[in-house]
Protein backbone atom coordinates (compact mmCIF):
# COMPACT_ATOMS: atom_id res chain seq x y z
CA UNK A 1 0.00 0.00 0.00
CA UNK A 2 2.20 3.07 -0.77
CA UNK A 3 0.55 6.54 -1.16
CA UNK A 4 2.92 8.23 -3.71
CA UNK A 5 1.97 9.71 -7.00
CA UNK A 6 3.01 11.45 -10.08
CA UNK A 7 2.17 14.95 -11.23
CA UNK A 8 0.42 16.42 -13.66
CA UNK A 9 3.02 18.13 -15.97
CA UNK A 10 4.23 16.30 -18.64
CA UNK A 11 8.21 16.13 -18.55
CA UNK A 12 10.21 18.18 -20.14
CA UNK A 13 14.27 17.86 -20.83
CA UNK A 14 14.38 20.57 -17.88
CA UNK A 15 12.56 18.05 -15.58
CA UNK A 16 14.48 15.00 -16.68
CA UNK A 17 17.71 13.70 -15.73
CA UNK A 18 19.62 10.95 -18.00
CA UNK A 19 22.08 9.62 -18.30
CA UNK A 20 22.41 7.34 -21.19
CA UNK A 21 21.19 7.52 -25.01
CA UNK A 22 22.30 4.03 -25.87
CA UNK A 23 19.98 0.89 -25.51
CA UNK A 24 20.57 -0.29 -22.39
CA UNK A 25 21.99 -3.56 -21.54
CA UNK A 26 20.15 -4.29 -18.07
CA UNK A 27 16.92 -4.40 -17.37
CA UNK A 28 14.99 -1.31 -18.07
CA UNK A 29 12.51 -0.73 -15.57
CA UNK A 30 9.29 1.84 -15.12
CA UNK A 31 8.07 2.52 -11.67
CA UNK A 32 5.13 4.70 -10.82
CA UNK A 33 4.67 6.16 -7.10
CA UNK A 34 8.79 6.43 -7.58
CA UNK A 35 8.79 8.59 -4.73
CA UNK A 36 8.09 7.34 -1.71
CA UNK A 37 7.51 3.85 -0.08
CA UNK A 38 6.74 0.51 -1.75
CA UNK A 39 7.85 2.63 -4.94
CA UNK A 40 10.83 4.30 -4.13
CA UNK A 41 11.92 1.07 -2.22
CA UNK A 42 11.73 -1.13 -5.68
CA UNK A 43 13.24 1.46 -7.85
CA UNK A 44 16.65 0.73 -5.65
CA UNK A 45 16.27 -2.64 -5.27
CA UNK A 46 16.44 -3.02 -9.16
CA UNK A 47 19.23 -0.45 -9.20
CA UNK A 48 21.24 -2.84 -7.15
CA UNK A 49 20.87 -5.24 -10.03
CA UNK A 50 22.24 -2.70 -12.33
CA UNK A 51 18.89 -1.58 -14.28
CA UNK A 52 18.22 1.81 -15.76
CA UNK A 53 15.04 3.34 -14.62
CA UNK A 54 12.37 5.82 -14.97
CA UNK A 55 11.03 7.29 -12.27
CA UNK A 56 7.40 8.24 -12.25
CA UNK A 57 6.10 10.20 -9.24
CA UNK A 58 4.07 13.50 -8.80
CA UNK A 59 7.10 15.41 -6.63
CA UNK A 60 10.00 16.68 -8.69
CA UNK A 61 11.63 17.84 -5.52
CA UNK A 62 11.27 13.53 -4.19
CA UNK A 63 11.83 12.58 -7.89
CA UNK A 64 15.29 13.70 -7.65
CA UNK A 65 15.75 12.42 -4.13
CA UNK A 66 15.04 9.06 -4.75
CA UNK A 67 17.08 9.20 -8.36
CA UNK A 68 19.99 9.91 -6.12
CA UNK A 69 19.48 6.78 -4.11
CA UNK A 70 19.01 4.74 -7.09
CA UNK A 71 22.39 5.88 -8.42
CA UNK A 72 24.39 5.08 -5.47
CA UNK A 73 22.78 1.37 -5.20
CA UNK A 74 24.47 1.15 -9.26
CA UNK A 75 21.52 2.17 -11.47
CA UNK A 76 23.00 2.39 -15.22
CA UNK A 77 21.15 5.12 -15.28
CA UNK A 78 18.15 7.13 -13.90
CA UNK A 79 15.39 8.94 -15.90
CA UNK A 80 13.29 11.12 -13.67
CA UNK A 81 9.23 11.84 -15.14
CA UNK A 82 7.13 14.60 -13.19
CA UNK A 83 3.49 12.68 -14.10
CA UNK A 84 0.25 12.23 -12.63
CA UNK A 85 -0.94 8.81 -13.44
CA UNK A 86 -4.42 11.02 -14.07
CA UNK A 87 -2.53 12.57 -16.49
CA UNK A 88 -2.48 10.49 -20.12
CA UNK A 89 -0.46 12.67 -21.77
CA UNK A 90 2.10 12.98 -18.90
CA UNK A 91 1.84 8.90 -18.64
CA UNK A 92 2.44 8.77 -22.20
CA UNK A 93 5.30 10.58 -22.52
CA UNK A 94 7.10 8.84 -19.73
CA UNK A 95 6.56 6.08 -21.41
CA UNK A 96 7.83 7.49 -24.46
CA UNK A 97 10.54 8.49 -22.68
CA UNK A 98 11.88 5.06 -21.67
CA UNK A 99 11.48 3.76 -25.17
CA UNK A 100 13.00 6.57 -26.77
CA UNK A 101 15.78 6.96 -24.54
CA UNK A 102 16.97 3.20 -23.36
CA UNK A 103 15.49 1.64 -26.75
CA UNK A 104 12.77 -0.74 -25.02
CA UNK A 105 10.84 -1.36 -21.53
CA UNK A 106 11.08 -4.93 -19.76
CA UNK A 107 9.54 -4.25 -16.60
CA UNK A 108 6.73 -1.59 -15.41
CA UNK A 109 5.71 -1.61 -11.41
CA UNK A 110 2.96 0.49 -10.85
CA UNK A 111 2.84 1.72 -7.16
CA UNK A 112 1.08 5.01 -7.34
CA UNK A 113 -1.97 5.37 -4.61
CA UNK A 114 -3.74 7.08 -2.63
CA UNK A 115 -5.80 6.72 0.09
CA UNK A 116 -8.71 8.33 2.31
CA UNK A 117 -9.86 7.31 6.04
CA UNK A 118 -13.60 7.84 6.80
CA UNK A 119 -17.23 6.79 6.93
CA UNK A 120 -18.86 6.41 3.23
CA UNK A 121 -21.12 8.88 4.41
CA UNK A 122 -18.72 11.22 5.73
CA UNK A 123 -16.13 11.39 2.76
CA UNK A 124 -15.99 14.50 0.68
CA UNK A 125 -17.21 13.08 -2.51
CA UNK A 126 -14.49 14.93 -4.37
CA UNK A 127 -11.80 12.87 -2.21
CA UNK A 128 -14.12 9.42 -2.66
CA UNK A 129 -13.26 9.76 -6.49
CA UNK A 130 -9.97 10.88 -6.16
CA UNK A 131 -8.93 7.77 -4.44
CA UNK A 132 -11.04 6.06 -6.94
CA UNK A 133 -9.81 7.34 -9.85
CA UNK A 134 -6.08 7.47 -8.77
CA UNK A 135 -6.07 3.05 -8.99
CA UNK A 136 -8.94 2.76 -11.84
CA UNK A 137 -8.35 5.07 -14.00
CA UNK A 138 -4.92 5.85 -13.47
CA UNK A 139 -3.93 2.09 -13.91
CA UNK A 140 -6.11 2.08 -17.18
CA UNK A 141 -4.28 4.71 -18.48
CA UNK A 142 -0.58 2.94 -17.69
CA UNK A 143 -2.37 -0.36 -19.49
CA UNK A 144 -2.81 1.91 -22.42
CA UNK A 145 0.45 3.49 -22.62
CA UNK A 146 2.30 0.38 -21.82
CA UNK A 147 0.61 -2.60 -23.25
CA UNK A 148 1.51 -1.43 -26.80
CA UNK A 149 4.64 -1.34 -26.10
CA UNK A 150 4.85 -4.73 -24.60
CA UNK A 151 2.72 -6.06 -27.57
CA UNK A 152 5.77 -4.53 -30.47
CA UNK A 153 8.40 -6.33 -28.54
CA UNK A 154 6.07 -9.48 -27.58
CA UNK A 155 7.67 -9.24 -24.48
CA UNK A 156 7.60 -7.44 -20.95
CA UNK A 157 6.36 -7.88 -17.03
CA UNK A 158 3.79 -5.70 -15.86
CA UNK A 159 3.50 -6.17 -11.92
CA UNK A 160 0.63 -3.41 -10.18
CA UNK A 161 0.91 -3.32 -6.62
CA UNK A 162 -2.58 -4.25 -5.29
CA UNK A 163 -3.45 -4.49 -1.26
CA UNK A 164 -5.47 -6.87 1.54
CA UNK A 165 -8.14 -4.61 1.02
CA UNK A 166 -8.51 -5.56 -2.62
CA UNK A 167 -9.97 -9.02 -0.78
CA UNK A 168 -11.44 -7.60 2.26
CA UNK A 169 -13.45 -4.76 3.78
CA UNK A 170 -13.36 -2.78 6.54
CA UNK A 171 -15.11 0.09 7.46
CA UNK A 172 -13.65 3.54 7.31
CA UNK A 173 -11.54 2.15 4.17
CA UNK A 174 -14.23 2.40 1.78
CA UNK A 175 -12.75 4.61 -0.58
CA UNK A 176 -9.28 2.69 -0.69
CA UNK A 177 -11.41 -1.10 -1.11
CA UNK A 178 -13.60 0.26 -3.85
CA UNK A 179 -10.59 1.58 -5.26
CA UNK A 180 -8.47 -1.73 -4.85
CA UNK A 181 -11.37 -4.11 -5.58
CA UNK A 182 -11.97 -2.54 -8.56
CA UNK A 183 -7.67 -2.15 -9.49
CA UNK A 184 -7.71 -5.75 -8.83
CA UNK A 185 -11.03 -6.87 -11.11
CA UNK A 186 -8.96 -4.89 -13.75
CA UNK A 187 -5.62 -6.23 -13.65
CA UNK A 188 -7.57 -9.60 -13.62
CA UNK A 189 -9.07 -8.92 -16.96
CA UNK A 190 -5.90 -7.66 -18.18
CA UNK A 191 -4.58 -10.97 -17.51
CA UNK A 192 -7.04 -12.71 -19.56
CA UNK A 193 -6.86 -10.31 -22.56
CA UNK A 194 -3.38 -10.90 -22.93
CA UNK A 195 -2.48 -14.80 -23.30
CA UNK A 196 -2.19 -14.81 -26.69
CA UNK A 197 1.43 -13.27 -25.49
CA UNK A 198 3.44 -16.05 -23.84
CA UNK A 199 5.84 -13.51 -22.95
CA UNK A 200 4.07 -10.96 -21.42
CA UNK A 201 2.93 -11.02 -18.16
CA UNK A 202 0.94 -9.24 -15.44
CA UNK A 203 1.28 -9.94 -12.05
CA UNK A 204 -0.44 -8.49 -8.61
CA UNK A 205 1.31 -8.28 -5.47
CA UNK A 206 -1.06 -7.35 -2.24
CA UNK A 207 0.47 -6.10 0.78
CA UNK A 208 -0.64 -6.20 4.10
CA UNK A 209 0.49 -3.73 7.08
CA UNK A 210 3.70 -2.05 5.31
CA UNK A 211 5.43 1.04 7.13
CA UNK A 212 5.43 3.47 4.48
CA UNK A 213 4.54 7.48 4.77
CA UNK A 214 1.11 6.43 3.17
CA UNK A 215 -0.95 6.34 6.78
CA UNK A 216 0.15 9.84 7.49
CA UNK A 217 -0.44 11.22 3.98
CA UNK A 218 -3.87 9.57 3.78
CA UNK A 219 -7.03 12.07 3.86
CA UNK A 220 -8.81 11.30 6.90
CA UNK A 221 -11.87 13.01 8.56
CA UNK A 222 -11.44 10.39 11.54
CA UNK A 223 -9.89 13.08 13.54
CA UNK A 224 -6.26 10.81 13.83
CA UNK A 225 -4.16 8.74 11.06
CA UNK A 226 -4.10 5.41 10.20
CA UNK A 227 -1.78 3.14 11.07
CA UNK A 228 -0.11 -0.45 9.43
CA UNK A 229 -1.77 -3.34 11.06
CA UNK A 230 -0.22 -6.24 12.59
CA UNK A 231 2.18 -7.86 11.00
CA UNK A 232 4.31 -4.71 9.60
CA UNK A 233 6.66 -4.98 7.18
CA UNK A 234 9.47 -2.90 5.41
CA UNK A 235 8.79 -1.61 1.99
CA UNK A 236 12.12 -3.97 0.86
CA UNK A 237 9.96 -6.79 2.00
CA UNK A 238 7.68 -5.88 -0.41
CA UNK A 239 10.27 -4.55 -3.21
CA UNK A 240 11.51 -8.16 -2.76
CA UNK A 241 8.27 -9.79 -3.29
CA UNK A 242 7.90 -7.39 -6.74
CA UNK A 243 11.04 -7.66 -8.19
CA UNK A 244 10.69 -11.41 -8.17
CA UNK A 245 7.43 -11.36 -10.29
CA UNK A 246 9.73 -10.50 -13.30
CA UNK A 247 11.24 -14.43 -13.11
CA UNK A 248 8.59 -16.08 -11.51
CA UNK A 249 5.14 -14.39 -12.51
CA UNK A 250 1.93 -15.34 -10.46
CA UNK A 251 -1.36 -13.59 -10.81
CA UNK A 252 -1.54 -12.60 -7.81
CA UNK A 253 0.75 -12.70 -4.55
CA UNK A 254 -0.31 -12.11 -1.33
CA UNK A 255 2.77 -10.42 0.33
CA UNK A 256 2.03 -10.63 4.43
CA UNK A 257 2.06 -13.89 6.22
CA UNK A 258 -1.53 -13.17 7.41
CA UNK A 259 -3.48 -11.97 4.62
CA UNK A 260 -4.71 -15.59 3.35
CA UNK A 261 -5.84 -16.07 7.13
CA UNK A 262 -7.66 -12.90 7.21
CA UNK A 263 -9.12 -13.43 3.51
CA UNK A 264 -10.37 -16.84 4.50
CA UNK A 265 -12.26 -15.76 7.18
CA UNK A 266 -13.92 -12.92 5.43
CA UNK A 267 -14.94 -15.20 2.84
CA UNK A 268 -15.91 -18.42 5.00
CA UNK A 269 -17.13 -17.07 8.09
CA UNK A 270 -18.51 -13.22 7.33
CA UNK A 271 -20.86 -12.31 10.68
CA UNK A 272 -17.60 -13.39 12.62
CA UNK A 273 -15.44 -11.05 10.51
CA UNK A 274 -18.03 -8.38 10.43
CA UNK A 275 -18.35 -8.41 14.27
CA UNK A 276 -14.74 -8.36 14.94
CA UNK A 277 -12.89 -6.05 11.66
CA UNK A 278 -14.04 -2.80 13.23
CA UNK A 279 -13.00 -3.00 16.50
CA UNK A 280 -9.67 -4.44 15.76
CA UNK A 281 -9.37 -1.88 12.67
CA UNK A 282 -10.02 0.95 15.86
CA UNK A 283 -6.63 -1.35 18.15
CA UNK A 284 -4.37 -1.61 15.38
CA UNK A 285 -5.19 0.36 12.42
CA UNK A 286 -5.28 3.45 13.93
CA UNK A 287 -2.66 5.80 15.08
CA UNK A 288 -2.85 7.72 18.53
CA UNK A 289 -3.05 11.11 16.92
CA UNK A 290 -5.34 14.06 16.85
CA UNK A 291 -5.41 15.97 13.64
CA UNK A 292 -8.01 17.62 11.72
CA UNK A 293 -10.07 16.80 8.51
CA UNK A 294 -7.44 16.91 5.39
CA UNK A 295 -7.34 15.97 2.49
CA UNK A 296 -3.72 14.59 2.89
CA UNK A 297 -1.66 14.00 -0.70
CA UNK A 298 -4.80 13.19 -2.62
CA UNK A 299 -4.87 15.89 -4.66
CA UNK A 300 -1.11 17.03 -4.54
CA UNK A 301 1.51 15.40 -3.25
CA UNK A 302 3.31 16.67 -0.05
CA UNK A 303 6.96 16.18 -0.61
CA UNK A 304 7.78 16.65 3.04
CA UNK A 305 6.26 13.40 4.15
CA UNK A 306 7.43 11.35 1.75
CA UNK A 307 10.40 8.80 1.96
CA UNK A 308 10.95 5.60 2.00
CA UNK A 309 10.05 3.72 5.25
CA UNK A 310 7.43 5.39 7.30
CA UNK A 311 7.41 5.80 11.36
CA UNK A 312 6.52 2.42 12.16
CA UNK A 313 9.03 -0.21 12.84
CA UNK A 314 8.40 -3.28 10.02
CA UNK A 315 9.86 -6.32 9.78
Amino acid sequence: MTAEQPATTAPTASTAASTSSAPASGPVVLVTGASSGIGRATAILFARQGASLVLVARSEQTLGEAAADCRAAGATAVEVAPADVLDRAALQAAVDRATGTFGRLDVVVHCATVMAYGRLEDLDPDVFERVVDTALHGTNNLVQAVVPVFRRQQRGSLIVVSSLLASITAPTMGAYVTAKWGQLGMVRTLQQELRDLPDVHVSAVSPGGVSTPIYEQAATVLGTTGHPPPPVYTPERVARAIVARVADPRRLTQSGVTNQLIIAGFRLFPPVFDALVGPLLKVFGMARDEVPPTTGNVFAPVPEKEATRGRYRGI
